[in-house]
C-alpha cells in the first residue's frame, strides 16, 4: 500500500473515532436531560425550607435544591448555543453557577432561588464562552465590559429589524447608547475576534445562517420564564426606591418600565436639563442601585 493510501486510511479511522465520540457525547447528554426531568420543580415555601436546611449542613436538602434546578440550567444553556461552547460544556458551567448561587442564597431576603440562581448561571456561562472560545484569555473586567457592548449591539439589531447600517454608524450608535467614547467601543469589539453576524453562513451548511440555527427563545422552560418574570419584578422594585427624577432617568436610559432605551441627549431635552446634569443623576441612581443590589448578595454584573 502507498504512503498516501496509509495516510488516507489513518484519516478515515480518526474521522470514524471522532464520529463515534460525538455520538457517545450526544447519547450521554440525552440520558442526562431525561434524568433531570424526574425531579419536580420546587414551590417558594419548599425553596425556603430546603435552603435553610442546606445552610445548616443538611447535604440531602442541598442536593435536592440543586437537582430541582438542573432543568433551569439546561433552559438557560439553550439560549447560549452557537456562541463557542457545546451544550454539555454550557451545562457544566451553568451547574457550577447554580452551586455557587446556593452557597450565596439567603432565603430570608424574600425572593425565589430560581431568580437568584439565574443571574449566577448566566454569568458563569458568559464568562466561560468569552474565556474558552478564544486563544488569548481576557481579564474578567474586560469580559464584563465586552458583554455590555455586545448586548447593546444585539438590542440595536433588534430595534432596527431588517434595516442595516454601516459599521461606522453602528459604532456611533452603540457609543451614544452606552455613553462611551467610540474608540473605547471599537477597541472592545476588536478584542472579540470570535464575534459573528447572525446573518453569516454556518460552516456546517452555507445555506443556513447562525440565526437559523439559534434556539427558539419564544419556547422556554416554565422555570426559566418564572425566573425571568421575577427578575423583572425585582429590578422594578429596586428602581421604584429611587427618587422620581432618578427613576425616570434610569427607566428611559435602560429601557425599563415600558420605555425604549434612549440617549442622555434626548432625556436631557425632554426634562429641560443639560446632558451633564442628566449624566450626574444617572450616576447617583446607579450608585444607589449597586448598594441596594449588594444587600441582596448580588453584583450589578450578574444582572447584565
Amino acid at each position: 500500500m502507498s504512503e498516501d493510501g496509509m495516510v488516507r486510511r489513518d484519516e478515515d479511522a480518526d474521522s470514524g473515532h471522532e464520529a463515534e465520540d460525538s455520538g457517545f457525547i450526544e447519547d450521554i447528554t440525552q440520558v442526562y436531560l431525561h434524568e433531570i426531568g424526574v425531579t419536580p420543580l420546587l414551590t417558594a415555601a419548599e425553596e425556603v425550607r430546603l435552603a435553610r436546611a442546606a445552610h445548616a449542613g443538611d447535604f440531602a436538602a442541598r442536593q435536592h435544591m440543586i437537582e430541582a434546578n438542573l432543568r433551569l440550567v439546561v433552559s438557560i444553556a439553550r439560549h447560549y448555543l452557537h456562541r463557542g461552547l457545546p451544550l454539555d460544556d454550557l451545562i457544566e458551567e451553568g451547574n457550577l453557577g447554580l452551586i455557587h448561587a446556593l452557597e450565596k442564597f439567603d432565603p430570608e431576603r424574600g425572593f425565589r432561588f430560581s431568580t437568584y440562581a439565574t443571574w449566577w448561571i448566566r454569568q458563569n456561562m458568559e464568562r466561560a464562552i468569552m474565556n474558552q472560545s478564544r486563544t488569548v484569555r481576557l481579564p474578567v473586567y474586560v469580559i464584563k465590559e465586552l458583554n455590555v457592548v455586545l448586548r447593546a449591539m444585539r438590542e440595536l439589531d433588534r430595534r432596527r429589524g431588517a434595516n442595516t447600517e454601516s459599521p461606522g454608524a453602528m459604532l456611533d450608535e452603540v457609543s451614544r447608547l452606552l455613553d462611551r467614547p467610540v474608540e473605547e467601543v471599537r477597541h472592545l469589539l476588536m478584542l472579540n475576534e470570535r464575534s459573528a453576524s447572525l446573518d453569516s453562513p454556518l460552516d456546517i451548511d452555507p445555506e443556513l445562517s447562525m440565526s437559523d440555527a439559534l434556539a427558539d427563545e419564544s419556547i422556554a422552560d416554565p422555570s426559566y420564564q418564572i425566573a425571568q418574570h421575577e427578575s423583572e419584578v425585582m429590578v422594578a422594585e429596586w428602581v421604584a426606591q429611587l427618587t422620581e427624577r432618578q427613576r425616570l432617568v434610569i427607566e428611559r436610559r435602560y429601557g425599563l418600565g415600558g420605555h425604549d432605551a434612549t440617549t442622555l441627549e434626548l432625556i436631557a431635552r425632554d426634562l429641560g436639563l443639560t446632558r451633564e446634569r442628566v449624566r450626574q443623576i444617572q450616576m447617583e441612581a446607579l450608585s444607589k442601585l449597586r448598594k441596594r443590589i449588594a444587600q441582596d448578595g448580588l453584583t450589578p454584573e450578574s444582572l447584565l
